[in-house]
């Protein structure tokens, strides 16, 4: 095809690229994109962790709960970790705007906390995540839940086995 044939067709047709950044482009609908955390529904497992190829995911305790972090400059977006998280307490988005300054690499991470909390029953500390209740029969009512949020790993257990002998 010679360049004036060429030029026609292009001119006839349009062009062939996307017009980002001037105008949204499309996007795939199972992208895999920026991962979003939420602390709420998080059962603080740390499966999504162990999970990741690149170690982009940390967790650490600190006084003020147990943070999450995950850098987006280190991540290769492969879905582990939304995977294996039992509860979609992280997901991927179809966010994929990751373009930064060299000066802004530090600033690509997003952050979770998931609040210390005094156990309600015995005193001792815990995290105010959610409670593992993958398998737990009968499902837990909406009030079950929030009172075992509101206890530390140990009567969490001790709250569980009781429930189990009643029923």
């Amino acid at each position: 095809m010679n360049f004036l044939s060429l030029f026609v067709r292009n001119l006839v047709h349009g062009p062939y690229t996307d017009p980002f950044p001037f105008a949204p482009a499309p996007t795939a609908a199972r992208f895999r994109g920026k991962v979003a955390f939420d602390p709420e529904t998080c059962e603080a497992c740390r499966k999504c962790e162990r999970a990741c190829p690149t170690g982009a995911i940390r967790f650490e305790r600190t006084p003020e709960g147990m943070t999450f972090d995950c850098w987006h400059d280190t991540c290769v977006f492969c879905g582990n970790c939304a995977f294996h998280c039992p509860t979609g307490a992280i997901h991927q988005t179809a966010d994929w705007h990751l373009a930064h300054l060299q000066a802004d690499k530090y600033l690509q991470v997003e952050h979770g906390l998931i609040p210390a909390i005094v156990c309600s029953s015995c005193g001792g500390k815990g995290l105010d995540s959610a409670p593992a209740i993958g398998k737990i029969k009968p499902p837990l009512s909406p009030e079950e839940t929030q009172e075992l949020r509101s206890l530390c790993p140990k009567c969490r257990a001790k709250y569980l086995k009781d429930r189990r002998q009643r029923a």
